[in-house]
């Protein structure tokens, strides 16, 4: 299993040993906190207010979206470091509540923190 996995959290079925988080800045449509299974609700690691209305889930816009999210999650390593630290100690996974499956916040945010662990392992 990857050490990072996504899942979007009207699908998701708790599986395994990974932790589960949260990686929208708003509570899913829908959902009452109890039917969702998560370790931790990480909105601050979702992209701004600001940002995620720029972006609109604009495939056009989705290479600009990660640069900008990247450049504010750089700014916000208490944000993120967490999620760092319990994926190098084992498997995690985030959820987001986007329809869009290949152009969301927590593809970005994988990535992003795939690189953070890559440079913390060395």
């Amino acid at each position: 299993m990857d050490a990072i996995s996504l899942s979007r959290v009207y699908d998701h079925e708790p599986h395994g040993e990974s932790r589960c988080y949260l990686v929208e800045r708003l509570w899913p449509r829908g959902m009452r906190r109890e039917e969702v299974e998560l370790d931790s609700w990480a909105k601050d690691a979702a992209p701004s207010h600001e940002l995620r209305m720029w972006f609109g889930h604009d495939p056009q816009r989705w290479e600009e979206f990660r640069r900008r999210y990247f450049a504010e999650l750089d700014t916000r390593p208490q944000a993120w470091q967490p999620l760092v630290d319990a994926a190098a100690t084992g498997a995690i996974t985030l959820l987001y509540s986007s329809r869009d499956r290949e152009h969301n916040n927590a593809i970005a945010l994988r990535d992003y923190l795939l690189d953070r662990l890559a440079r913390q392992r060395g």
